[in-house]
């Protein structure tokens, strides 16, 4: 027998023996024989006892995760048969070098060579899912002086034993993405575009913000605090001043954006900034079975459970799905309300500037009212009080009067009979 992509020889014991013994494990699985030459020749070990030993301990010692239930040993009168399953908990690698090509060895032909980042990002997908905060991270030398500095000023443990309850580190104790997104070497970023006039073109100012997304966070809503202006009218004597945003609504989108973006994408959260809206655009479109219309009425479908229970622990969300809701009832009272487009890989809520845009009158803000509630109906079969209620953050009283108002204008209709029957459908 030759070597090929299932079979080595070695003559002695060799520290290398290591990377044969990963190459198989990441690969298809293989037998390595240590006491036979290049050709398949026997060539006999001196002191097998002690080969034996240094191959044991190079395994053990040498390969993360630990790859010793997936290899055999068999001792003969000519040296020592080693079989390598193909391992469950790929990629295998050499703590040293870490998960990068020099770490990571892979079985081709006859060779055991250096895996490709290509290779070692597909075997880390199929081993821990499509789940990128639960996966390991590529890089395994990762600080979180930020992170820390956030935990301590929201009073909360940051150890190890927290980093593992809360999948910073992973059963196999090796750094997860969601830990490489708490960590000071976070490679996304937020960028920020501020423009002069109402669409892209001069730029007034730029910045861009790294780091851990904790960090991230804190500047940039100082960042966006400081561009927040404040602007005053008067009302007969009294003075009334009033931002171009409510300081809660910048709040909700910049964490809504941080939280739920797909990292698996390298691009940045983008923010842009105009005399008359900001845009809030991150990677990711709504997860599968959810429509933007879902979002207003609290339905929440994290695509980071983890990174989501990470701020709800410091208590930066009060809960899940309840930001845009609340961002809507301050634009109850304005003619333009913030509005989300989505595509499949894409995400963007855009805020009017309160000060730019004009308040509601009574008869607007009822014509605003049932635009949203006829919007619904258009996706959904029925409508019910308190329905009308989440949708518009009313009271049931005048939710009541709302439809109501539609009932006599011809626009719904009472689904079925009935005095306890609560459901309202179009008129057809």
């Amino acid at each position: 027998m030759h070597e090929n992509n299932n079979i080595e020889y070695k003559r002695e014991y060799t520290s290398d023996i290591k990377k044969e013994v990963m190459a198989f494990a990441n690969s298809d699985g293989g037998v390595i024989y240590v006491g036979w030459d290049d050709d398949g020749n026997p060539y006999p070990l001196t002191d097998i006892d002690r080969t034996l030993t240094q191959i044991t301990n190079s395994i053990r010692d040498s390969i993360l995760p630990d790859v010793t239930m997936f290899v055999g040993y068999e001792v003969n009168a000519n040296g020592i048969v080693i079989t390598v399953q193909e391992g469950t908990h790929k990629p295998y690698f050499l703590p040293e070098k870490g998960l990068k090509p020099s770490g990571v060895y892979v079985r081709q032909g006859a060779s055991s060579v250096p895996a490709s980042f290509d290779q070692i990002r597909e075997m880390i997908k199929l081993t821990d899912g499509d789940k990128f905060e639960a996966a390991r991270s590529l890089s395994q030398e990762l600080t979180f002086s930020a992170a820390a500095e956030e935990f301590s000023r929201c009073g909360v443990e940051f150890g190890e034993n927290q980093m593992r309850t809360l999948g910073i580190i992973g059963t196999d104790e090796l750094y997860t993405n969601l830990g490489l997104l708490l960590s000071d070497q976070c490679a996304h970023t937020v960028k920020f575009a501020i423009f002069n006039g109402t669409k892209k073109g001069e730029f007034k100012t730029r910045k861009e913000i790294d780091g851990s997304v904790l960090r991230q966070m804190r500047y940039a809503f100082d960042f966006l605090s400081l561009s927040n202006n404040l602007a005053a009218t008067f009302s007969g004597l009294d003075r009334i001043e009033q931002y171009d945003y409510p300081e809660e609504v910048v709040r909700e989108a910049m964490l809504n954006s941080i939280i739920h973006r797909d990292y698996a994408f390298s691009g940045s959260i983008i923010v842009n900034l105009y005399d008359d809206r900001m845009e809030f655009v991150s990677l990711g479109g709504l997860m599968p079975g959810l429509r933007a219309e879902d979002l207003f009425l609290g339905i929440s479908q994290p695509r980071n459970e983890k990174l989501a229970n990470v701020f709800y622990r410091l208590k930066h969300i009060e809960s899940y799905g309840t930001g845009l809701r609340r961002i809507m009832q301050y634009y109850e009272n304005f003619d333009i309300k913030p509005e989300i487009e989505t595509t499949h890989g894409a995400f963007m809520l855009t805020l009017p500037n309160m000060n730019y845009v004009r308040p509601l009158t009574s008869k607007r803000r009822q014509k605003a009212q049932h635009k949203i509630i006829v919007e619904y109906l258009r996706h959904h079969p029925f409508i019910t009080n308190e329905i009308v209620q989440e949708l518009l953050s009313v009271k049931q009283t005048r939710a009541y009067t709302i439809i109501r108002e539609m009932i006599n204008e011809g626009i719904i209709i009472k689904n079925g009979s009935g005095k306890e029957n609560n459901e309202y459908v179009l008129t057809e």
